[in-house]
């Protein structure tokens, strides 16, 4: 029997994508964040750049949505009021560059993005510097906003903010859901302006599929999450975020010179 395609996308593909959606939600409910940190290198890689950060967007807003109702007692509002409404303004820089930057140069602005926002959250985890005011947060938010729309990750820049300024680990997990939401419905909504040829095209139980791939991924994590410490969480996203995003440089690089 012939591989079923659709544009593009054969059963074994969309297996791998759906593996990766999976490890991402359980990641996005144990630590608060690394759905796209996990998901996104490896999207890129599949779908390509385009494609691949659009679905990152689709299923951070699905994922954080539903978890937002589990967490909704821990939500911080005045600090999300100071980080959503600057990351909606890098959200439109953003995602008109991720509309007219070619797909190679994109592949591999995804990779590095990703590869220097990890390195500098780990470097500012061993700093003593504590940063305070309204500022800060409004330098997170934006520029979250705009990594989000650029390369689908936008968690890095809040997580240096979070280190910086000590935020405690549980209203800053419950925290991010809300911001998750709003800036992945933002990005998408001006991209699908921009270019509405951007957006993945999948068959309905494919779609069916993902949702059901998102809701499981959550289940599964809010599980493990009770026996895993946050430490751990952290170390398991970085380390998985690491190696994607190298591939996604690397593979960016390689079309870049074929």
């Amino acid at each position: 029997m012939a591989p079923a395609y659709c544009s593009g996308v054969t059963l074994g593909i969309f297996c791998i994508v759906l593996a990766s959606i999976l490890v991402g939600a359980v990641a996005q409910r144990i630590a608060g964040l690394g759905f796209a940190l996990l998901i996104a290198p490896f999207l890129v890689i599949i779908l390509g750049p385009h494609a691949g950060v659009l679905m990152v967007n689709i299923c951070g807003v699905v994922s954080s949505s539903i978890i937002v109702g589990r967490v909704w007692k821990d939500i911080d509002w005045g600090m999300f009021r100071w980080l959503v409404l600057p990351s909606l303004l890098g959200s439109i820089p953003g995602s008109f560059l991720a509309v007219v930057v070619p797909s190679a140069p994109l592949s591999v602005t995804v990779g590095v993005v990703v590869l220097v926002a990890l390195t500098v959250s780990l470097v500012l985890q061993r700093s003593d510097v504590v940063v305070r005011g309204n500022a800060p947060k409004a330098v997170a938010g934006f520029t979250a906003g705009l990594t989000n729309s650029m390369a689908g990750v936008g968690g890095p820049a809040v997580s240096a903010y979070a280190v910086l300024s000590r935020w405690p680990q549980r209203p800053f997990a419950a925290t991010l859901q809300p911001f998750f939401v709003c800036i992945g419905s933002v990005t998408l909504a001006v991209k699908l302006l921009l270019d509405p040829s951007q957006a993945p095209v999948l068959a309905p139980w494919m779609w069916l599929a993902i949702g059901v791939v998102i809701v499981t991924g959550i289940v599964v994590g809010e599980k493990v999450g009770r026996f895993v410490r946050d430490e751990q969480a952290r170390l398991f996203v970085i380390v998985i975020a690491f190696v994607g995003a190298a591939l996604a440089v690397v593979k960016g690089l390689l079309d870049l010179q074929g």
